[in-house]
Parts: C-alpha cells; structure tokens; sequence
C-alpha cells in the first residue's frame, strides 16, 4: 500500500519551538510508562493522532474513553532546552509493522519539519544480548544503564549535558532505529535514549526502576516533572501496573487475517 500514515492534529496546535518526546513500544513497557507518567505530571491533553488503513483496527479505552492507538498530546511546562517552551508528546502502544516504519518515520519527520519544532527525543530500552528488540553491541565495558544516541554535533551536546553516554556501536530496530537513521539523512535533530530493561514485556520491578531512570534524566529539561528518587519509582510502578490492566482487557481481538499484531506489543 502506497498511502502514508496522516498525522491529523487540532488545527490550533502550535508545535513551534517545541520539544517532542516519542515513546513507541519498547522492552518492559519502559516508554509506556514514560508516556502515561508525562501526560499524568505535565497535564498533557490529547490533541490528535495518526490515521493509516494498515494500523491495527482497534482502540485503546481508557476511564471509559476511547484512544486512537498512535496519539498525539500537548501542552506548556517549562522547558529548560534554548528552542523549547512546549511539549508534544507521541505515544502508542502497538507495535508497527515493518512495512510501516520507513513511511510513518517519514510522516513525523516530515511534522516535526513543517511544525518547526525545536527537537525530538525517542524514549526506548534495551537487553543485553542478541535476539531481543534491540541488540547491543557496545565495547564500552562500564555499567552504564542509559545510552545515547544523536543525529546531529548538537544532539550529542545535549546527550553528554544529561549525562547519558552515546552507545559506541550495536544495532536499534523498529521505528526507532528508522527515525534515527532518517533524522541523520535529512540533517535533523533528534536523539534517542534507550534505558537497560530487564527484557521482558511485563516485568516488574526492574521495569518501572529503568522508566525512572529515563524521567529522572528527562527532569534536566523538564522541571516540572521534578519528584524524589522513590516517590518516582513508586509512581512508575504504579503506572506500569495500570498500562498491564489495560493492556490485558481485550475485547473483540482483530483476528490474524486482517493483518494485525495478535498481541498488542507484537
């Protein structure tokens, strides 16, 4: 199918300038919980989505509303980044097809360049070893539990001033690896930080510690999602817990015939 995915917002969103977070599913629920904590801490509102015949037929209900299963939130918290005074938030909890990372990386890159945002950063994770979402083959021989990575000198600035280290070398796959490659090509901004998970999607504790880990470093630009070490990790245990209790009611599943995930983390 040649159509494009279509990101379609309120048309009075003003993403000038702002600073866009992008958490699409990853190892142990890690950019989920980002998401949901960003949205509950900044009082982010929905403001829109992106549309695509080939994205799985179904919603996401939450308090008894429905959520388009690719979304987009905003809103205006403080924002310590020199071109950033706003938030746009993207986040979904379905996996992409293969077939639709290359156009759906090319439909927010494109966003984010008519939009004028100021920069991206993909929230992600990772397991040490082959055979995962992500494989890591760094030569760094530290106990680094964040790594980095940035398209441009710039992005790289950014990174080293939140202390997360760049990943030396290894292979990132999906959307995210898409984007990354992509930003380079097309000389925009945008980084990635990827926390070590534990590798399974929904695990505990270990899960909601590497969320944590991303928010606490995601506090150096936003003020505002400021808590203390442990109350963070009870809150992101506490949002992981209600993602896995959304997650787990499916009604209605679409059946493998019609080209879904038969799980919504793939």
């Amino acid at each position: 199918m040649s159509e494009k995915p279509e990101v379609e917002v309120d048309s009075d969103l003003n993403a000038a300038g702002a600073l866009v977070v992008s958490c699409f599913p990853s190892i142990g629920f890690v950019s989920s919980i980002v998401a949901h904590y960003l949205v509950d801490k900044l009082d982010l509102e929905l403001v829109g989505g992106v549309r695509h015949p080939k994205l799985p037929p179904v919603c996401l209900v939450q308090d008894g509303k429905p959520l388009p299963p690719m979304r987009f939130y905003s809103g205006e918290p403080i924002c310590n980044m020199e071109r950033c005074d706003k938030v746009v938030l993207i986040a979904s909890e379905i996996q992409v097809l293969p077939e639709l990372n290359l156009p759906l990386a090319d439909t927010l890159l494109d966003w984010c360049s008519e939009s004028g945002v100021g920069a991206t950063i993909l929230i992600d994770s990772y397991a040490q070893g082959i055979g995962q979402q992500h494989s890591i083959f760094d030569d760094d021989e530290t106990e680094e539990s964040m790594l980095g990575i940035g398209s441009t000198e710039n992005s790289h600035k950014t990174l080293a001033d939140l202390g997360v280290p760049l990943l030396k070398q290894g292979v990132v796959g999906g959307i995210t690896g898409v984007m990354m490659g992509e930003s380079r090509r097309r000389e925009i901004d945008v980084m990635a930080i990827l926390a070590e998970s534990d590798g399974e999607i929904g695990g505990s504790l270990p899960d909601a510690r590497a969320a944590a880990r991303i928010i606490e470093c995601l506090d150096e630009l936003l003020p505002a999602v400021h808590l203390d070490p442990e109350p963070l990790l009870a809150e992101a245990q506490r949002i992981e817990g209600e993602i896995r209790e959304m997650m787990a009611v499916h009604l209605n599943p679409p059946s493998d015939a019609e080209g879904a995930p038969s799980s919504m983390y793939g």
